[in-house]
């Protein structure tokens, strides 16, 4: 039945054991993007109640800078270890770590019970910096797995199910796991849960690697890979790839312009949404609604088959789609400065469309790579790139709203602060559509010429 269905939505899987191995690795992903979007509105109500919400862009620079130690140990970690014991290791690392921020979440001195923001307060900055971690490090690695495992019409067929459950997971997960809903005066209890999925996701990952057959986990192979293979390894290589390939470039482009504009439009979203809500239980559970509508819309949009507009208009429709809309829901947002459902829904398709079309276009691209582009300049671009890219749209854009506000108050102000926001990424949007189509057209040959791009 699943099957028919599959292939009514996605084309014709070669066999059952194929579809198997996605139904795992789908499940899995579900598992991972729940935890992810259960955490996620906690980071931003915990930050904004422990620290003060126009701190957030200094917390995103922070992040930028954990980053590198970070991809310093990923890196260490994928030469020492097989793929699979670095997820194992990672997932009983992050779930260690649950269990520590609820202990001291829940202490009256300096956890949620004190109600005094301040900047000074440390715990704040280290949880943001965890949740931001664990949504790279883990991903990424799972993404970094899959790709390196699976063939380019295979991916055609099997990433959209695992979009799709992983959307389930961005819906189910905060719709469920709030503190509102499950009637805690904060978050805390939420995250002990969260530690619990991390443990059953890691043993999720090792039942797959016994019930798939290892014929299904074979590498993309062209002629020229073992001699792209050959030379320099370790944390830099990833990073000497990435600078010296123009197509890595491009897909860094890609990444690094989404997050900084929609950065700017979801510091004005949390900014509008934290003066209506106060206490972190009501900002949490409002931004999970959020995520909750994330999930649904970006499900949605996978059921009505809109992979379907990369699996038969090709890669390169599917890069120039997103930065049109996002253009569309940067304009909306300057028309519309003050509307807090406005900003709701604006974000929300954002992320949503995001999710269901670009990310499995994005993941696709690093299919005719050789492996240390997979595992390690797909690190540095995913991690690095997109903190980088959140650093930037934070501390270079978002810090100057209370400059503008200050001097010409807040109407005025944030209309100033949009106009300028509207033009820069109107600019940033241009050299988007640039990069899509000139990644998507090696892409198209590497895969037309059985090729490594690099």
């Amino acid at each position: 039945m699943f099957k028919r269905i599959a292939t009514a939505l996605w084309g014709h899987f070669e066999s059952g054991e194929e579809l198997k191995k996605f139904l795992w690795l789908a499940t899995i992903f579900g598992f991972i993007i729940g935890t992810y979007w259960v955490m996620r509105p906690m980071k931003d109500g915990v930050f904004s109640a422990i620290v003060g919400v126009n701190w957030l862009p200094w917390a995103k620079v922070l992040s930028l800078i954990v980053v590198v130690p970070l991809v310093v140990v990923y890196s260490k970690l994928i030469d020492t270890f097989s793929r699979q014991k670095v997820f194992y290791v990672l997932m009983a690392i992050y779930s260690l770590l649950a269990l520590l921020f609820v202990y001291l979440l829940l202490n009256p001195s300096f956890g949620l019970p004190n109600t005094v923001e301040s900047p000074s307060r440390i715990l704040g900055w280290l949880w943001y910096v965890y949740i931001e971690s664990f949504g790279s490090l883990v991903v990424a690695l799972f993404w970094a797995f899959t790709t390196d495992t699976t063939l380019p019409d295979s991916a055609k067929r099997g990433f959209p199910i695992i979009a799709l459950f992983g959307q389930i997971g961005n819906m189910v997960g905060p719709f469920f796991l709030n503190a509102k809903r499950l009637g805690f005066a904060t978050s805390a209890p939420v995250l002990g849960i969260c530690s619990g999925l991390m443990v059953f996701t890691g043993f999720l990952f090792w039942l797959m690697m016994r019930v798939v057959p290892k014929a299904q986990f074979a590498s993309y192979d062209a002629p020229s890979e073992s001699k792209a293979d050959e030379g320099e390894t370790g944390f830099f290589e990833g990073l000497k790839l990435l600078l010296t390939q123009r197509y890595l470039l491009g897909i860094f482009m890609i990444v690094s312009i989404y997050e900084i504009i929609v950065t700017i439009l979801d510091f004005h979203f949390k900014v509008t949404a934290k003066s209506m809500f106060t206490g972190e239980a009501a900002m949490s559970s409002y931004l999970a609604h959020y995520a909750t509508w994330v999930g649904v819309v970006s499900m949605t949009c996978v059921l009505l088959g809109i992979n379907n507009i990369q699996r038969k208009l090709g890669v390169k429709v599917s890069l120039v789609l997103l930065p049109i809309l996002i253009g569309v829901a940067v304009l909306t947002i300057k028309l519309n400065p003050t509307g807090l459902t406005v900003a709701f829904w604006i974000m929300v398709f954002a992320k949503a469309v995001n999710y269901a079309l670009n990310q499995p276009t994005l993941k696709q691209l690093y299919i005719p790579t050789t492996k240390e582009t997979k595992y390690k300049s797909q690190a540095w671009i995913e991690m690095f790139g997109s903190r980088g890219a959140k650093a930037t749209g934070s501390l270079g854009v978002n810090t100057w709203r209370a400059v503008f506000t200050e001097k010409y108050g807040a109407l005025v102000g944030v209309n100033a602060f949009l106009t300028l926001t509207t033009l820069l990424s109107g600019g940033f949007i241009l050299i988007w559509l640039f990069a899509a189509m000139y990644i998507s057209n090696v892409y198209n040959k590497a895969i037309e010429k059985n090729e490594v791009v690099c």
